[in-house]
Formats: C-alpha cells, sequence, structure tokens
C-alpha cells in the first residue's frame, strides 16, 4: 500500500469508527427525547435520516465540484471537523429539535467518503482503481468492526458517551489529517467551479451528455443503495424487537458485518476484480446480497442474522468495483464530480430508504404484519439493480475497465 493511499486509509478508518459507535445506542436517545416506544422512534430515525440524506443530496455535488477546483485535502478537512461539532452536540442534545439540526448540519458537510474515492481515483492508475476503492471500503468494514464494539462497551455508561468518543475521534481524524494528509489533486489538473454543474441535476445532465453509460450505472447504485438502507435504517430495531437484543448485542452483530466487509474488500477486492472482471464480480455479490436479505426477513432465531452476514460477504465486493468501471471512463478533472453525482445518488436513496424501511417495520410489528418486511424490500431491490446493470452491460459500460483474464 504506498504512503498517500495509506493516508486516506486512516483517515475513513477513524470516521468511519465515529459512525459506527453512535449505531447501537441511537434507538436509546430517540426513545429518550421524544417520549415514543421504539416502533414511534424508529419512524422518527427514518424521518431524520430524510433529513440529512435530503442536504447530502443537494449539496453532494456541491463538494464534488469545490473538491475538483480547491482540491481534495481542505474539503476533506472542513467535513471533519463538521462531523466533530455533529457528534458533539448530539452528545449533549436537550431536545429532538437539537438532535435534528445537527444531523442537518452534517449533511451539509458530508462529504468524507465522496472526496476520499476521488482522492483515490487521483493516485490510482485505472486498472488499479476498483482494488484500490475496495482498500477504502475495507477501512469502512474495519470501522465497523472496531466502532460497534466501542459502542457496545462505552453504551454501558450511558447511551451518550459513546457520542462523546465519537466527536473526540472525528476532531483527532481533522487533526492527523492537517499534519500528515497530502493534497492528491495538482494545480494544472483542477478545473473552475461552475454552478450549473454543481447540483444534482446539472451533474446528471453533464453526465447524460458525456457518459450516458455512466449515467446508467449511477442509477444502478441508487437502486441498489435503496436495499442497503435496511441495514442503516432498519437493522437495530428489527433485532431489539425480533430477538429482544441489547445495545451490546446490537453492537456485536455490526462488528461482524464490519469483520466480513473488510476481510471482502481489503483482501479480495484486489484479487477478485482483476482475476473475474468487474462484471461478473457484480452479478456474484447481488446474488449474494438477495440471498441473504431474504435470510434476515425470514429469520425466526437471532444466530440466523450471522448465518446471513457470512453469506452476504460477495455483496462488498459489488460497489467497488463498479466505481471502477465508472472512474475508468471519466476524465482526470472531473473525478470530484463523478463522486459528488454518485454521493447524491446514494443521498437519494437515503431520503427515500430510511422512512421506507422503517414505516415498513413499524408495519410489520403490527397484527397480521411481517417482522422482517424491511428485508424483503432490500431483496426486491437488489435484484431490480442487477437488472440495470445488465442493461448498462448490454451497452457497453466498463469497456475501457480492465477485464478478466481469458
Amino acid at each position: 500500500m504506498s504512503r498517500a493511499l495509506a493516508f486516506i486509509f486512516v483517515t475513513v478508518l477513524i470516521d468511519a469508527i465515529g459512525f459506527g459507535i453512535v449505531i447501537p445506542v441511537m434507538p436509546q436517545l430517540i426513545v429518550e427525547l421524544s417520549g415514543k416506544n421504539l416502533a414511534g422512534a424508529a419512524e422518527i430515525s427514518g424521518w431524520i435520516m430524510f433529513l440529512y440524506a435530503s442536504v447530502q443530496f443537494l449539496c453532494g455535488p456541491v463538494i464534488g465540484g469545490l473538491s475538483d477546483r480547491f482540491g481534495r485535502r481542505p474539503v476533506l478537512l472542513a467535513s471533519l471537523v463538521a462531523f466533530g461539532c455533529d457528534y458533539l452536540v448530539l452528545a449533549f442534545a436537550p431536545t429532538l429539535g437539537w438532535l435534528v439540526m445537527a444531523r442537518i448540519v452534517a449533511g451539509i458537510t458530508g462529504a468524507t467518503f465522496p472526496t476520499a474515492y476521488a482522492y483515490i481515483a487521483d493516485i490510482s492508475k485505472p486498472e488499479e482503481r476498483g482494488g484500490n476503492f475496495g482498500i477504502i471500503g475495507m477501512a469502512f468494514g474495519l470501522g465497523f468492526i472496531i466502532g460497534p464494539a466501542l459502542g457496545a462497551v462505552f453504551a454501558q455508561f450511558g447511551h451518550r458517551v459513546p457520542f462523546m468518543l465519537a466527536a473526540g475521534l472525528a476532531f483527532a481524524n481533522a487533526l492527523y489529517g492537517l499534519f500528515v494528509l497530502p493534497e492528491s489533486l495538482p494545480p494544472e489538473r483542477r478545473r473552475a467551479f461552475d454552478w450549473r454543474r454543481a447540483n444534482p441535476l446539472g451533474t446528471l445532465m453533464q453526465l447524460r451528455s458525456q457518459h450516458p453509460r455512466v449515467l446508467l450505472m449511477v442509477a444502478t447504485v441508487f437502486v441498489w443503495t435503496l436495499g442497503y438502507q435496511s441495514l442503516y435504517a432498519a437493522w437495530n430495531y428489527s433485532v431489539i424487537a425480533r430477538f429482544g437484543w441489547s445495545p451490546t448485542q446490537v453492537g456485536w452483530s455490526l462488528v461482524a458485518v464490519g469483520v466480513v466487509g473488510a476481510l471482502v474488500q481489503g483482501f479480495l477486492a484486489r484479487r477478485l476484480i482483476p482475476r473475474w472482471g468487474a462484471r461478473t464480480v457484480i452479478v456474484a455479490g447481488g446474488v449474494s446480497a438477495i440471498m441473504a436479505y431474504l435470510i434476515y426477513a425470514f429469520a425466526t432465531q437471532g444466530w440466523l442474522m450471522y448465518l446471513g452476514i457470512a453469506v452476504a460477504a460477495l455483496q462488498g465486493l459489488v460497489f467497488p468495483a463498479i466505481q471502477g468501471m465508472m472512474s475508468s471512463e471519466v476524465a482526470p478533472d472531473a473525478q470530484g464530480e463523478l463522486q459528488g453525482a454518485l454521493s447524491s445518488a446514494q443521498s437519494l436513496s437515503s431520503i427515500i430508504g430510511p422512512p421506507l424501511m422503517t414505516g415498513a417495520f413499524a408495519w410489520g410489528q403490527g397484527p397480521g404484519g411481517m417482522p422482517g418486511a424491511p428485508f424483503v424490500l432490500a431483496a426486491l431491490f437488489s435484484a431490480a439493480a442487477l437488472a440495470i446493470f445488465a442493461r448498462g452491460v448490454a451497452m457497453g459500460v466498463g469497456r475501457r475497465a480492465v477485464a478478466a483474464p481469458a
């Protein structure tokens, strides 16, 4: 691993740890501030995620355009400082309104991951991008190992304590980047900032005119991420309601998700994507996801959720493989714009997905409901994403990417 790649790996790792720490305790915080039961808190959580994603959807292309104009480093550092402030407000939020406002501000500046992916595109050869994007996925996976584990441990001291720890990690990450993170985009490769392109519609129109096949892959990412929202929005509520898990048990289950993700994206992505080819990897990962979601949906005992996590292993290869295919078709001075478009697509899925998934969860708790309804929806979205991807392949997307050896 190169020095620059190691720097960005650690940056994303620490940020992911902060994100993972708070997941096991977020239900308790919302119950406390809202006075609702678990099902009501789940619906509130879905709408908070809706607001967060809405502002991120609008601001993602702006942040991507700013990183193409001013470089990746200042955008990353500003985003990390904003996340630290967000966690600090969450730690001491006296009302639900404070929690909502903190998440809106975090959504505006939530550029860490898209800018990190643009950073990787800057420093990687086209044939290496899919594997290197997997390294970032590994950092996120490791963060989901360490973060929920820390959240599970520190939750016993109070459900607000993990938010304090997350704030400290975000500020430490920003300080780390200030001194050791180099800039990846030299001045001669930057482009002027253009408001006509720095918005979701403008970015998508730009892709449609110059890279129509890439736009179809962005649509694949959007539908794929809709299914993945079931894990972010409904996993903790579902396992608490169905199996009576404590925050500690929720945390350790997410540790298992992180372990599998880190192993697959950190070690297998750089081997399987060049060997099998991105197309084969994406199909295999999609089938893996569909099977896992169905296991989650119909599990009758807690241990079956862990079986589903194992079955979902190849799912972790899908996103880095798609990113590698797309980045190979986009010019160096537009990598930030591409990642901004991807950020908007993912944010749009986060606008629609959480209320949909938490609403399905709340419905499933009623008479005649299906407790695993969010995961049935996730399986359907994954199947639809594979169908859109197949259409993109038929149009010739990814021909510039390195194919699997004959």
